[in-house]
């Protein structure tokens, strides 16, 4: 047994619309207006299991977008659980010495050039 009854929904107002406009402008001549509203009627349907489609499309990418969410919230808590490595920097000495003799330099030619 399902879960949900399925009964006949009304298409929208919005829907029926839609179908009758583009009954309309695909309209031959000498076409009756019967013709005319079972081209709508047809168009209704197709605009209705479109719908539907896009509907389950959705609904299995919801499923697919909480199931990866879950398993992004286990890993996080598994890692925060996991001791952190503790990453030690060391600055290059050169750098150091290049900075010091350049000061060096700079004072020895503002003493010595006058």
């Amino acid at each position: 047994m399902t879960r949900y009854s399925k009964k006949q929904q009304k298409p929208s107002v919005e829907t029926q619309d839609d179908a009758l406009k583009m009954a309309k402008a695909t309209q031959k001549p000498g076409q009756t207006k019967e013709q005319t509203k079972l081209i709508a009627q047809g168009v209704q349907k197709g605009i209705e299991l479109y719908k539907k489609q896009q509907k389950e499309k959705s609904r299995e990418l919801n499923k697919k977008l909480r199931k990866v969410s879950g398993q992004l919230n286990q890993q996080d808590s598994v890692s925060e659980t996991a001791p952190e490595t503790e990453v030690i920097v060391q600055q290059s000495r050169l750098a150091w010495v290049l900075l010091l003799l350049s000061w060096v330099g700079v004072i020895a030619f503002i003493f010595l050039g006058e």
